[in-house]
């Protein structure tokens, strides 16, 4: 079941299931979030900072906690991720995701969020992929912003790129940052990939590891996003062709999605057109058309 989108009076969440998030920018973005009419509620350990290990925002325990507690709160219509970093996959065997399931509820995260994207797409609850509360890139990126604002709210936005591999295809949306991606996907799916600050060397480690994997086998379609802080630009852009480019399948390159300035909110579990030869990829209506 597809959670319905945001309206003026909800409340929402933020949780911190990854990294230490900076104070400032929680409540500068619960501001804006406020702007937008929701009622927004801050999990009681989203500032918690790991007593030993201060790459996390608190025990392993706790973030899980917040994240279930929230998820299974009847009066929260979504949870927002406050930011990434490192830690969500410390969290992601202490959540009951088939018990969220049942209640599917609007979620939002990105970049280390990628590892809970996962198991709800799987279970059939979509999520959406995007600038987190708690980030430069929603508080200082009003394009980013407001472009979340109108996803959450039900208006998402036709993504556009350009032509890498021509062609068309049709399948659920899945992915992420690649560095965190787990499975392969169900059959027929279309990719999404992204990640920031990975040496081109990297980059091909782990793609290639994923295509050895079988990550690739059945994928329909690819769409790359933003491969912020990867240099050179040169080197990164022949390692996608190098790995991605002849696997047979439509590849749109170029879309704003990912860690990059203006960056679209994207949804995940959901069917896609992508049309790699008008450049342009599309969410599904419900009905189909």
């Amino acid at each position: 079941m597809t959670p319905r989108p945001l309206r003026a009076g909800d409340r929402v969440t933020v949780v911190s299931p990854a990294g230490p998030v900076p104070a400032g920018l929680l409540h500068a973005g619960v501001a804006w979030l406020t702007t937008w009419g929701l009622d927004v509620r801050v999990a009681p350990h989203a500032l918690d900072v790991h007593p030993d290990l201060p790459h996390l925002a608190g025990t392993d325990a706790d973030r899980a906690a917040d994240l279930s507690d929230a998820w299974h709160d009847p009066d929260v219509a979504a949870v927002l991720c406050a930011r990434g970093g490192y830690g969500s996959r410390r969290i992601v065997d202490r959540i009951d995701w088939a018990a969220a399931a049942r209640t599917p509820k609007v979620f939002l995260g990105s970049s280390d969020i990628t590892v809970l994207h996962e198991p709800l797409w799987r279970a059939g609850v979509p999520t959406w992929f995007g600038p987190m509360p708690a980030t430069a890139a929603f508080v200082h990126d009003p394009t980013a912003r407001d472009l979340l604002r109108r996803a959450l709210f039900g208006e998402p936005a036709v993504l556009r790129g350009t032509t890498v591999v021509g062609g068309r295809a049709r399948g659920i949306a899945v992915g992420g940052t690649v560095s965190l991606l787990g499975a392969p996907p169900p059959d027929g799916a279309i990719a999404w990939l992204e990640d920031v600050g990975e040496e081109p060397y990297r980059l091909d480690r782990l793609l290639t590891d994923l295509l050895r994997g079988g990550w690739f086998d059945q994928v329909a379609g690819i769409v790359l996003g933003s491969w912020t802080g990867c240099r050179p630009v040169e080197a990164v852009d022949a390692v996608l062709w190098d790995r991605l480019g002849g696997l047979g399948v439509p590849v749109l390159g170029s879309v704003r999605f990912g860690h990059c300035a203006g960056q679209h909110t994207v949804p995940l579990g959901v069917p896609m057109d992508l049309d790699a030869d008008a450049g342009v990829v599309t969410p599904v209506s419900d009905s189909g058309e």
